[in-house]
């Protein structure tokens, strides 16, 4: 018999600061980017040196996990702080996005 292992690649971004609209176009489009490689399946955005985010840095992550839904393809959110939090929670986000 013949096991075959299948393991899920991960690639791993890491904003930082503020995302707001000054920046929020060149994070989607650093998460398009990532979400379009063949080789990934699961895109873990990791938020822990992110400060604050507005409504625009808001749709960049919203825009990232539409794509990666249709792709067949796993957007996690890592090392939300709590005022982050707050945000999604507030939107309610907290229960779309894989926050973990």
């Amino acid at each position: 018999m013949q096991a075959v292992l299948e393991c899920p690649k991960t690639t791993v971004i890491r904003p930082q600061g503020i995302l707001n609209a000054a920046n929020a176009l060149e994070l989607e489009k650093d998460l398009t980017t990532a979400l379009t490689q063949d080789n990934t399946s699961i895109l873990l955005v990791d938020l822990a040196a992110v400060e604050s985010l507005d409504s625009a840095g808001l749709m960049a992550l919203v825009s990232a996990l539409k794509l990666a839904q249709s792709l067949g393809r796993s957007l996690q959110l890592d090392s939300v702080s709590p005022s982050v939090r707050m945000i999604f929670e507030l939107t309610q986000l907290d229960g779309i996005f894989e926050i973990i």
